[in-house]
């Protein structure tokens, strides 16, 4: 059973929802430890001061912001919670939004919003009301010691809280070089928007694309554990052509993607699939 990462309640107007927080992503990535070649032995670190080349113990560190090239301000404790935010246990909802005014970039980090036996009919009340009006909340909430500006949206019968980047910590578009308006050649414009036609679905299913990378490596691992034979290293694509006609490129692409189509392979790897059944086979039967 998920465990709460953190309770308290939804502040719309002067009502209150009491909800827990539960995370609603999970990692995918393979945990490795450094070993010594000789003898298998785990790499342990050691925290060693810069100046006199020493091991320095955990009760004689302190924390420091460097304000210029090799000057520090150092900061305890103490200084740390003085400027803590307050931890109010509430998710209070500041104004609400168009969904699509939003620049996708600011949403980071999901998480669900469970309501209290109490607070269900509340959380419905809330969560179809956004659903009708097709917004969002935007809300401020202090998750342990940390302060976050975040989105409050319906998704499916959740309430989801996601947590978002503020307005500072987006990089300027100004900061690239990239291509300003133009007008493209209408021919190129038809084939580009032909492939897309082609290459497009009704429905977007996450659950046919797998991590290939993971799915492979996890089976390396395991026929490794096994003693068994090693799966032969793949050999690296052929470097494609330098484009020198767009259209011609618009083309060949326009036709392969019709060949995938045809054949049923649109946008799957069934090598993957099949690594990823079997392990979701096992990790259930370990269960």
């Amino acid at each position: 059973m998920a465990h709460a990462i953190w309770s308290g309640a939804i502040n719309f107007g002067l009502v209150t929802i009491p909800v827990k927080l539960f995370t609603a992503i999970r990692g995918d990535e393979l945990s490795f430890n450094l070993l010594h070649a000789k003898d298998g032995g785990r790499i342990k670190y050691e925290r060693v001061c810069s100046v006199d080349n020493k091991p320095v113990p955990w009760d004689e560190i302190v924390k420091g912001y460097e304000y210029e090239k090799g000057e520090y301000v150092e900061l305890t404790d103490e200084d740390f919670k003085k400027v803590n935010p307050v931890a109010s246990q509430s998710v209070d909802i500041l104004e609400f939004v168009d969904l699509d005014k939003i620049n996708p970039m600011f949403f980071d980090k999901p998480y669900y919003l469970e309501p209290s036996k109490q607070g269900k009919h509340a959380y419905a009340l809330l969560r179809e009301a956004l659903n009708h009006a097709n917004k969002v909340a935007i809300a401020r909430v202090v998750i342990r010691t940390k302060e976050y500006i975040a989105a409050v949206k319906p998704v499916g019968e959740a309430l989801v809280l996601e947590l978002m980047h503020w307005a500072n910590e987006i990089v300027e578009q100004s900061s690239l070089e990239l291509p300003g308006s133009e007008k493209l050649p209408e021919a190129e414009m038809k084939m580009a928007k032909m492939l897309i036609d082609t290459m497009s679905v009704d429905d977007f299913e996450p659950e046919k694309f797998t991590n290939r990378y993971h799915d492979e490596l996890l089976a390396m691992i395991e026929a490794r554990a096994q003693g068994k034979e090693l799966p032969k290293a793949k050999k690296a694509a052929a470097p494609r052509a330098k484009v020198v006609n767009l259209m011609d490129v618009l083309a060949q692409s326009l036709e392969e993607s019709k060949k995938r189509r045809a054949t049923g392979t649109h946008g799957r790897n069934a090598s993957s699939e099949k690594h990823a059944k079997k392990t979701t086979r096992r990790k259930k039967s370990a269960a």
